[in-house]
Parts: structure tokens; sequence; C-alpha cells
């Protein structure tokens, strides 16, 4: 009985396994009902636009330089001696004029030796005289033959030697004078003083410097322009041609509303080696206000500067926040309110403008300048009007407060 069981249950478990089986299988080969998903609706692109125009603009390039003196000068001693004077104007970031007398060194020993070449040249007339008298002797006892060629060749040669004696004495006069006159330090032009190197009671000679001092009645500034950007500008090459306007604008302090005018009044005439660009020399008058109202433009005062350059016709100019890609702009069709890609060939950009010269852009087309992350080519427009983008910059601002 025992093995009857065992073989019972031997054939019943592989025969369920295989009845599971097949029911499981009747199950899953049954395809389930298909259910019907609703429609996807078409993305609308919203944007805002900004309607072009055709019409002028100006080119302005934009650079960057340091104001510079025109004239600066280390002045330094000619002539050995001590100093006795300091003209109180001979302090860093004091102004004097042409002519101011900024320093004075000991002029004694000067003096002296202009005193000594005067009595020389009295002493060398006195010899020319009397050579001059024996000279005249000499000839009239020739002319009787009273004197020997020899005496009379003596009498001339001594004449020339007294006449040379007096030039030299009258030379060393003149160097003992521009000597004396270079114990005076004299400023050669308006100017201001940068740096002073000396004191009084030091001593100095020939060639010890002094103290720098730059000229004031105008300042200059490099700038550098690119290459691409000279075209649009008509720089003074020769010196009759008519300068070009720039306006300086301080470096440092972008919110200042100070303007300095300038003029471009030369070029340097060749590229720079490493950059290939071209320097224009800006020339600001009174750059210190002396003699007008001007606000003061320092030396080595970083500016930024904006140059009148050419004016664009038939072009349309668009925010540079408008283009993607360098070149791709969308733009929208009024009548189908669908979007439009169109690649474009920039003849001019600056930082906030893009100017396009293309007669597919017709006058009064509307420009997306939205940052687009989903534009496909003909896909429909919803415009955003400005009053929506307003509210919502008052909405954040209540939400703030």
């Amino acid at each position: 009985m025992r093995r009857f069981i065992i073989a019972f249950f031997r054939v019943l478990i592989p025969v369920g396994i295989i009845a599971a089986g097949g029911y499981a299988f009747t199950l899953l080969s049954v395809e389930p009902e298909e259910t019907k998903s609703a429609p996807v609706a078409k993305q609308v692109i919203r944007t805002k636009v900004t309607r072009l125009h055709v019409g002028e603009y100006s080119v302005v390039v934009t650079t960057n330089g340091v104001v510079q003196p025109h004239n600066q000068v280390t002045l330094s001693a000619e002539v050995s001696g001590e100093i006795t004077v300091l003209n109180p104007e001979f302090e860093v970031g004091s102004y004097f004029s042409e002519g101011d007398v900024l320093i004075e060194l000991d002029d004694r020993d000067y003096q002296t030796a202009l005193t000594v070449a005067k009595a020389g040249r009295r002493l060398a007339e006195s010899a020319l005289k009397l050579a001059e008298t024996s000279h005249e002797r000499m000839l009239q006892l020739s002319r009787g033959n009273s004197a020997s060629k020899l005496e009379l060749d003596q009498a001339v040669a001594a004449l020339a030697q007294a006449r040379a004696e007096v030039d030299i004495a009258t030379s060393r006069i003149e160097q003992a004078e521009r000597d004396l006159q270079r114990t005076k330090i004299v400023a050669a032009f308006d100017g201001r003083v940068q740096q002073k190197a000396v004191g009084i009671g030091q001593l100095v000679s020939p060639g010890t410097a002094l103290g720098d001092v730059f000229a004031v009645d105008y300042a200059e500034v490099r700038l550098p322009i690119a290459g691409r950007e000279l075209r649009f500008l008509d720089l003074p090459e020769m010196a009759d041609d008519l300068p070009v306007s720039v306006e300086l604008r301080d470096a440092i302090d972008s919110s200042s509303d100070i303007v300095w005018n300038a003029k471009i009044v030369r070029t340097e005439g060749a590229l720079d080696k490493d950059s290939l660009e071209l320097f224009a020399i800006a020339r600001i008058n009174d750059p210190f206000g002396l003699h007008s109202n001007r606000p003061v433009l320092r030396i080595g005062q970083p500016v930024v500067a904006a140059i009148a350059g050419e004016v664009l016709t038939d072009v349309v100019v668009m925010p540079r926040g408008a283009v993607r890609q360098l070149d791709q702009v969308y733009l929208v069709d009024e009548a189908e309110m669908t979007l439009m890609s169109l690649s474009i060939q920039p003849i001019w950009s600056d930082e906030d403008f893009v100017i396009v010269s293309d007669p597919s852009l017709s006058d009064g087309v509307l420009l997306a300048t939205t940052q687009l992350v989903y534009a496909p080519e003909g896909g429909k427009v919803e415009i955003i009007p400005d009053a929506e983008t307003v509210d919502s910059v008052a909405a954040a601002e209540a939400t703030e407060e």
C-alpha cells in the first residue's frame, strides 16, 4: 500500500505542474484590449518680440587707454654745486609756469670764473692794440725799406695771435656765462611736478637727476584699434587731416557720468607686432581744467574711449540677445503667427547690438527676443505682451517686500 501511495504522488505532481503551466499560458496569451490615448496638443511658443526697422546706424568704436603726458622730462644738473634755493612750486603735485626758476645752486664760484674771464679778455684786448700798433709801424718801415721782411712777418704773426687771444677770451666769457646761467634750473614749459629727488644743501654734479616734471597744456591717450574696426573709421594720417572726435569716460568708476572730449590727431602708422592693432593718439586740451571749467583728468587715469565712426545706411539694428549661435535669429510671421529661422551675416556688432544689411529683412518684421529652448521651424507663436512682463516684475517685487 505504501508503495502505491508513493507511486501515485510521483505521477500526480508532474501532471499538476503541466496543468498549471497550460492554464497560465492560456491566460497570458490573451491580448489586452488597446486603450486609445488622447491626442497631444501642439505646443505654442511664447516669446517677446521687437519690430525691426531699416535705417541708419552710427558706428561707435569702443576701446581703452591710459592718460599720458605728451611731454615728460627728468630735470638734471648741468654744473656742480650745492642747492641753495628750492622754489615752493618745486613740490610733488605743484604747478609751475614757463620761465619759473625751480632750483638754484651756489653760484659764487661761477661768478668768480666769469670775472676772471672778463679780465682775461681785457688783457687780450690790450695785447691786441699793442700788436696792431706794432704792425702799423712795421708796415711804414717796410715801405721805406727800414724794416726787413722777417720783421714784418713777425709783426703780422703777433697781430694774428693777439686777435686769436681776444677770441679765446670772449669764448671763455661765454662759457662762464652759460655755467652761471646753469646754476638756475628754469622751467621750459607750463607744467606740474611729478617727482622731487633733491633737497636744500644737497651737492649735485652734472647729470644728477633733480626730479620729474610734465607739461599740462594737453595730455594724450594711446588707443588700440582692432583691424576689423579700422574700415569704419576715417583716422587722420597727414598733419592737415581733420581730427576725429572721441569721448572719454572713467574706466575705474563706471557709474560716473563725467565725459572728457578729445580729438584723435594722428596714428602711430604701424600695427603692433603682437596684437596687430593700430594705435591712435587722442589729445585732450587743458586736462587739469586750468583755463576752463572742465573736470580734472589726471595722468595715469584709465579711460574708456568712444570713437565716432561711419554712419551705416539701409541696415537693421538687432538686440544682441536675440542672436543665437552668433548668426541665427528667429522671425515671427505676423500673418500666420509662426516661427521662421534666418541666418545672418553681421557687418558690425558691439556689446548691445548686431547690425545687419540683408534685403530679406523688410521694414517692420517681428524679431523674437526671448531665449527659446524649443523653436521648431513653422511652430505656432504667442507673443508675450510687454505689460505682462511689467506685471511679473511688479509681482516679484511685491513678494520680496
